[in-house]
């Protein structure tokens, strides 16, 4: 009889993290997100990380928006020649919905527990006259800028996506190749002893 072959691994189905704007972020994922500022602090934000607002609808943080239209509005008055538009991927923490005008938390919902507020598209917060959907995250560092989305100028473009796959690669997890967001756990495989991560696409050793 021939010697039976046994596998240990696994191989993993990556979970979408697409979210239309209407859907309610659940805490703890990551989403893809937008943020739109001038083009004389790009370099510095994908280099820095973000500097959260003082103040705002919101309160302080940093705002992005899953609505690539409503990004496009900012920063305001700007010429759109001097325009960036970030492709963001955002851990989003503990999430509060804010959808009133004068919500209780509205401006204190870290100091309550939460890590990002989101204002739900056609809300009842009348200063948002589009009706589009808006977040608030606290903590900067939960925010990597992945793409720029939006900058008329090709050259500047150009050099902006160098410098952004130059820090993500910076942060590449050596296994799996992913960003290093959150933490990951490498250890040896219960089976063949490899190094391994838990974000790993796949991985199977064999033992006859």
């Amino acid at each position: 009889m021939a010697d039976m072959v046994q596998f240990a691994g696994w191989r993993a189905h990556q979970d979408s993290r697409s979210l239309s704007e209407g859907q309610e972020p659940k805490s703890g994922r990551v989403y893809t997100m937008y943020h739109g500022t001038h083009i004389d602090h790009a370099k510095a934000i994908i280099t820095r990380g973000f500097k959260p607002s003082t103040d705002g609808l919101l309160g302080k943080g940093v705002y992005v928006s899953r609505n690539m239209k409503k990004a496009k509005c900012y920063p305001l008055k700007t010429d759109k020649t001097k325009q960036v538009v970030f492709k963001l991927k955002v851990n989003v923490g503990k999430v509060k919905k804010i959808d009133r005008d004068n919500h209780p938390l509205q401006k204190s919902w870290h100091q309550n527990g939460y890590d990002c507020a989101w204002i739900p598209p056609h809300s009842n917060v009348s200063t948002i006259k589009s009706g589009r959907e808006e977040d608030c995250v606290w903590d900067p560092r939960h925010i990597t800028v992945v793409d720029v989305v939006v900058c008329v100028d090709d050259q500047k473009r150009r050099e902006l996506k160098t410098l952004i796959r130059q820090q993500l690669h910076s942060f590449d997890c050596a296994l799996c190749g992913m960003d290093m967001l959150e933490p990951h756990v490498i250890q040896n495989c219960w089976e063949c002893g490899d190094r391994i991560c838990p974000f790993q696409k796949e991985h199977a050793c064999i033992s006859s």
